[in-house]
């Protein structure tokens, strides 16, 4: 069976989810993750056929955070492309607004913890797509509203 990301160009949708304080929610991956095992990231995962980004965004929040939250906007695209591993993600972020739960560790075989970072403490061990996301809030190309 072929393999997204691998195989193919895969579509892995983001979830960028803020709390009262303005901080991001971010998880660290786990040691056997499909890539970057031990960086952090959004939540969020692989896109299934026939689902819309919203309903994807909804689902891998629940699942991977335990959490409920609303899909707001399309907040940017990225490519996340990693020769090392030999995989290629479409990575398409969407901003959401927590609607209830806190943030728990819901898929254990796939993330070690979640917590909340500000922008001038975000974690040192990023994903490739995550350090071109918050690069790019830097530089003022994208507006986080």
């Amino acid at each position: 069976m072929a393999k997204p990301g691998v195989d193919y160009v895969g579509v892995g949708v983001g979830v960028m989810v803020r709390n009262e304080k303005g901080e991001f929610l971010i998880g660290q991956r786990q040691k056997h993750s499909k890539n970057e095992p031990g960086k952090w990231c959004f939540p969020g995962g692989t896109l299934d056929f026939g689902e819309k980004m919203f309903d994807c965004a909804k689902r891998e929040a629940k699942e991977e955070a335990g959490i409920d939250v609303e899909p707001v906007r399309l907040v940017n695209i990225i490519d996340h492309i990693l020769p090392d591993e030999k995989q290629h993600w479409f990575n398409p972020v969407v901003e959401a607004r927590l609607l209830s739960g806190k943030p728990i560790v819901a898929e254990p075989n796939k993330m070690a913890k979640w917590q909340w970072f500000s922008l001038d403490n975000l974690p040192e061990n990023l994903t490739a797509n995550m350090v071109k996301f918050f690069n790019e809030v830097k530089e003022g190309k994208i507006s986080l509203g």
